[in-house]
């Protein structure tokens, strides 16, 4: 079955811009056919990025299972000091993401193809991610839990899960990994998680 967490380069394209007000940035985000929430930014993202709150302390990101960029470009907007990373396993969602990239004059900001972790390289402070549901819960427990092997110390693993598509699965994985696990967030079904990493767990 295809769907946006796969690599259809087959696709036509029709490509359109979606503006995106987040805090006191008006942004633009590239998007096409063939990616999650083409025609608008998806609530769940919404929820997650009006919780964020980076610390000056916290200089890296990595955003998994990107799409057109609007996790990861928003909060380099916001957090310039951030060295960020974005990947997708859909070539065209990377190829997105970096146009949006580009279209709001944004740097020390890549995407790049990596299905999961497959192709990042070293650690973060903080990972986010609005897992690709439709994948299977296969696809997102991989996401949760090997996000523990690519966070430094007390880094931050933030998601953003519906409850009905699985958010109480999600918050125990996280638990069994992590040793915790906060709800951060409730919102119209929308659970943000919180967990943090320490390796006395």
């Amino acid at each position: 079955m295809s769907h946006y967490y796969t690599n259809n380069v087959d696709l036509e394209t029709h490509e359109t811009r979606i503006p995106f007000q987040y805090r006191k940035h008006q942004l633009t985000f590239i998007s096409d056919i063939g990616v999650f929430s083409k025609e608008r930014v998806d609530y769940g993202s919404r929820v997650l990025l009006d919780c964020m709150d980076i610390q000056a302390n916290q200089r890296s990101l990595l955003d998994v299972g990107c799409g057109y960029g609007t996790l990861g470009v928003s909060l380099k907007k916001e957090y310039p000091w951030l060295h960020v990373e974005m990947v997708d396993v859909n070539e065209r969602a990377v190829h997105l993401a970096n146009q949006s990239c580009q279209y709001n004059d944004v740097e020390d900001i890549k995407a790049y193809l990596s299905f999961a972790y497959e192709n990042v390289v070293g650690t973060f402070d903080v990972i986010v991610s609005n897992p690709p549901i439709r994948a299977g819960k296969k696809v997102v427990f991989e996401i949760l839990e090997k996000a523990f092997d690519f966070l430094n110390e007390n880094g931050e693993l933030i998601v953003v899960i519906q409850k009905k598509q699985g958010a109480p699965s999600a918050q125990k994985k996280m638990n069994e990994v992590f040793g915790n696990c906060e709800i951060i967030k409730r919102d119209k079904g929308y659970f943000i998680l919180k967990s943090i990493r320490n390796t006395d767990f």
